[in-house]
């Protein structure tokens, strides 16, 4: 059985900038992260190993214990920091600097008088950040969303960072045919990592019969790899970590591809790849 690793996989300059941070933060002392940092287990693991503790986004400051939040690297709507700020506690702020890009992009379509649409998951933590500043924000994510907008003169468009970029242009497409009058902007805040995941994604899935993709169960960005490699007609199997693997999962197959979304720590995808070589032995002796 041969086993590929993506050219592009696992976590994405934001979170490991965000990791650091929350590290530095519970060396000064007892903190609350403010939801989680990433969607991903192991991370979640590893801070509160260190003694930070996961509180809700909409119970701060209440939940606080500690003196200290710490804003996940999801992001959150200017009006949040601001009143934690004000409620005395110290912010450290490890938004990802593509969801700021997003949030500044929304930001300017508003200011120019358009009315608000993002293309995201509603309810996500970086979705709520975005539209937490601007209440008439619309949230899209399929063809019917888009065809029950009502008309506008003008629209200003942005993208969850970790949304398929393909999928984002169909819906914008859609937007424009749907009210051909309006003036339809369209700013891409597709993250780079999330779209170079995506197209090393495809060439695994020309290339093996089976994918496997790592990340957290509520990771949007690793729900849109195994969607995306379904699409390919692939057999996909997506685990947490190495422990979620069966071996009846891989018997009789030849070219097994890993990927993983941009929370997923290396030593996760190391543990994966092991894992598989481990039952290739156990395969080959079977059938010696």
């Amino acid at each position: 059985m041969k086993v590929t690793i993506a050219t592009h996989y696992g976590m994405c300059f934001g979170v490991r900038d965000a990791l650091k941070s929350a590290e530095s933060a519970a060396a000064r002392g007892p903190a609350v992260v403010l939801g989680q940092l990433a969607h991903n287990p192991a991370v979640s693991a590893r801070l509160k190993a260190l003694g930070l503790r996961e509180g809700r986004l909409e119970d701060a400051p209440e939940s606080a214990a500690a003196r200290e939040v710490i804003i996940t690297a999801h992001g959150a709507s200017d009006g949040d920091r601001a009143r934690w700020r004000e409620s005395g506690l110290r912010v450290t702020d490890t938004t990802c600097p593509l969801v700021k890009k997003a949030h500044n992009a929304l930001a300017r379509l508003v200011a120019e008088g358009r009315r608000p649409v993002v293309i995201g998951q509603a309810g996500h933590v970086e979705v709520r950040g975005l539209t937490g500043d601007f209440p008439g924000a619309a949230v899209v994510l399929a063809e019917a969303d888009v065809d029950a907008l009502p008309f506008a003169p003008a629209f200003g468009v942005i993208s969850q960072t970790t949304q398929p970029l393909a999928l984002v242009l169909r819906l914008v497409e859609r937007l424009r045919a749907r009210h051909p009058a309006a003036d339809v902007v369209f700013r891409d805040t597709v993250c780079q990592p999330t779209k170079d995941r995506q197209a090393a994604l495809e060439t695994l899935c020309r290339e093996n019969e089976i994918v496997v993709v790592i990340g957290g169960r509520n990771s949007n960005n690793t729900r849109q790899l195994t969607e995306t490699a379904r699409a390919f007609g692939v057999t996909v199997r997506q685990v947490e970590s190495a422990d979620d693997l069966r071996g009846e999962w891989f018997e009789g197959g030849e070219n097994v591809g890993i990927t993983a979304g941009t929370s997923t720590p290396a030593e996760t995808v190391t543990a994966v790849a092991e894992r598989l070589r481990e039952f290739d032995e156990v395969f080959r002796f079977q059938y010696f």
